[in-house]
């Protein structure tokens, strides 16, 4: 049973939101370039004529940029005295020095002074039409009642508490009241094995974990207690579970099982918020790297929100009134930044989607849009591709006037996707925005807004960085190219608020990650063109890594799935209709197995998805005798990606390998394959 949520009007608007919010796009006849109008926070910045005036400023005087904002948009304890201390170097990020606040303070109580009957969140619960509205009002409760509770049961400042949970109300409330504590958050995505959960929680040091009974999704009941169960009794240091109730299926309690909402509604409705530093941890947040350990991302308070607040404002062009719907799970960065925080420390009314692109039907986007009159609609280019191939009647069955800005988000969006997003749901009349970022980079970094009302928009493009960002490409000797109509490593040339600061119990990997390749510059791993326009085109990764539907997998996490009868494997990603990329596995067996390939496929498949998620499975698996290796015993992947993508030609010089031999043999199987 959830705590009591009444419906309440969306549209309360304070006349303090109203001023923060107007922007020059939406005052007609107005010609001059009114900064206050369009950037509050850069209301005191003289000289500037437009908004590349804007951007200039905002990257060669960054430091005054980000200051004038974090002024403007934060709630401030104490003030900072040092805007930013950073070293990319040597992987040193500090920013807002001195500043003291409450993350939680800033997404709630500030917004309950002034509307306190505001929605806040909108619950898309899995059955259409059943959606609950919780106001900022019953947030802050929720969220003190649960912080109290967490305080109770011993959880201190600087602790981490793993959140194991579907989007939902209780979620957001773990996340915020785990901020107004003092403690940090490790959400972790509820899609994940208990293997993965249990690495996680193992990492962090979580001895406190929160979940539901059950999850919710495409009509399915999924079973996340007792995952949590099978995860925590391989992490001793887990002392308690609290357990909120998603559906009314009683499920089996241990001694260290606490039932959350029972225990909150003993709890006082005030919580005293934890006075923070500016770069006190806020959050983890684990992602897959080419290793194949997941890296635990380092986000701190002030940086990360303002960045946050900053990038959902002005790339999503969000007012104040406006309904956002980000469809991303709060297990992900896109969850934390646009689901979360972003939209609540601007005071916004965001959606929080429980269910599938395809339950019960593939309207159910476009259905929810008309039902929650849905302004902002932020997804993934593989639920819009998905989508595309079930046709356009699905999408005109439903009223999407409200719509005004469309997102995407995850992976390039590829241009016949792109159209059909823009032409049949959007209607040809709202922007498409193609966001590149990760969860390194804490938000939006490129993006074709904000610019110009009537900037172009090119399809499949992200094109502009945001304001304080600074990209560059880079050749194979480290040397950064000037020129545009080239492609290169994309790298950002200073740091910024948002970023990640650190790998969780491992600072040398993140310098080694993102500040050793390319020496004062910040590595991103992934490679750009940039267009002789000058925009910039993300070309796809340049490591190890593979972006299923958004999600990236290191190939090294599957490779490490060990089976008794497999010697040794290798996976690609290689371009794939629906998901952007697909995995396929080459695996070889030792000597003397008798199994059946298929059935062998199938316990494959079987444990990758116990000991990963399913998700990341092969899509296919090819049995070779050998792999191609380098003298060294290096495997070559490029070789395997070049088989896969048919481009023969593409092979290269293939005289460095132990046995070239081994190459014909992979095509003829291909081919049979």
């Amino acid at each position: 049973m959830w705590l009591p949520c009444g419906r309440a009007s969306r549209r309360v608007v304070s006349s303090f939101s109203r001023r923060v919010f107007r922007s020059y796009f939406h005052v007609e006849g107005r010609r001059k370039f009114n900064v206050a109008a369009f950037m509050p926070e850069a209301a005191g910045i003289q000289g500037l004529s437009d908004r590349s005036t804007l951007q200039e400023f905002s990257v060669s005087n960054g430091e005054s940029f980000w200051a004038a904002a974090a002024r403007h948009r934060l709630s401030w304890i104490s003030p900072f005295h040092t805007a930013q201390d950073c070293d990319l170097s040597r992987g040193r990020i500090k920013w807002f020095e001195g500043g003291k606040l409450n993350v939680s303070v800033n997404c709630l109580d500030r917004h309950v002074h002034t509307c306190p009957e505001k929605v806040a969140l909108i619950w898309e619960r899995d059955e259409p039409g059943s959606e609950v509205e919780v106001t900022y009002r019953q947030l802050l409760e929720m969220t003190c009642r649960l912080g109290n509770l967490l305080r109770r049961r011993g959880v201190k400042k600087g602790d981490c508490v793993t959140i194991y949970m579907p989007p939902c109300p209780l979620a957001v409330a773990s996340m915020l009241a785990c901020a107004r504590i003092g403690a940090a958050h490790n959400v972790v995505f509820a899609g994940f094995s208990a293997e993965a959960l249990a690495e996680r929680i193992r990492d962090a040091h979580s001895s406190t974990v929160i979940t539901v009974n059950q999850g919710v999704r495409g009509g399915k009941v999924i079973e996340l207690k007792k995952t949590v169960d099978t995860a925590v009794d391989s992490c001793p240091m887990v002392q308690q579970v609290l357990v909120a109730m998603r559906t009314e299926n009683p499920v089996a309690m241990t001694a260290r099982d606490v039932d959350m909402e029972e225990e909150m509604l003993k709890e006082d409705v005030v919580c005293e918020p934890a006075v923070m530093d500016s770069e006190d941890v806020l959050f983890l947040l684990y992602t897959s790297g080419s290793t194949g350990k997941p890296k635990g991302l380092v986000h701190t308070q002030a940086g990360y929100l303002l960045y946050a607040a900053l990038t959902h404002r002005y790339v999503f062009s969000y007012h104040d009134g406006d309904v956002f719907g980000c469809v991303a799970d709060i297990g992900w960065i896109t969850g934390h930044s646009y689901s979360v925080y972003g939209p609540l420390a601007n005071g916004g009314t965001t959606v929080l989607f429980e269910s599938t692109p395809i339950y019960p039907d593939p309207g159910r986007y476009w259905e929810m849009v008309q039902r929650l009159k849905i302004n902002q609609f932020y997804g993934a280019p593989t639920a819009i591709r998905l989508l595309l191939k079930y046709g356009d009647q699905w999408v005109h069955k439903y009223d999407r006037s409200t719509l005004k800005t469309l997102g995407s988000v995850g992976e390039p969006i590829n241009t016949e996707a792109w159209e059909w997003y823009h032409r049949v749901v959007g209607d040809g009349r709202c922007p498409v925005v193609d966001t590149w970022w990760q969860t390194e980079t804490g938000g939006i970094c490129i993006s074709p807004r904000p610019s110009d009302p009537d900037a172009e928009i090119v399809p499949g493009m992200a094109m502009r960085p945001f304001f304080g960002i600074k990209p560059v490409l880079m050749d194979t000797e480290g040397k950064v190219l000037t020129s545009n109509n080239t492609s290169g490593a994309l790298c950002i040339s200073q740091p910024w608020p948002g970023m990640a600061r650190t790998i969780h119990n491992n600072h040398q990997r993140y310098i080694e990650t993102y500040c050793q390749p390319y020496p004062g510059y910040f590595f991103t791993g992934d490679g750009a063109y940039r267009s002789k326009e000058g925009y910039y085109q993300i070309t796809g990764r340049l490591d190890d890594v593979i972006n299923v539907s958004g999600h990236r997998i290191g190939t090294a996490e599957i490779e490490d799935v060990v089976c008794s009868a497999v010697a040794e494997s290798a996976c690609i990603g290689y371009s794939h209709d629906i998901k952007g990329q697909g995995v396929y596995t080459f695996v070889v067996l030792k000597k003397d197995v008798d199994v059946q390939e298929t059935d062998l496929s199938r316990l494959l498949n079987d444990m990758v998805s116990k000991k990963i998620a399913k998700y990341a499975c092969p899509d296919f698996i090819q049995f070779v005798h050998r792999l191609p290796k380098t003298r060294s015993g290096k495997i070559m992947r490029r070789v395997l990606r070049k088989v896969v993508e048919r481009d023969l030609n593409g092979l290269g010089d293939l005289s460095t390998l132990d046995d070239p031999a081994a190459v014909q043999e992979i095509i003829q199987g291909h081919r049979e394959h």
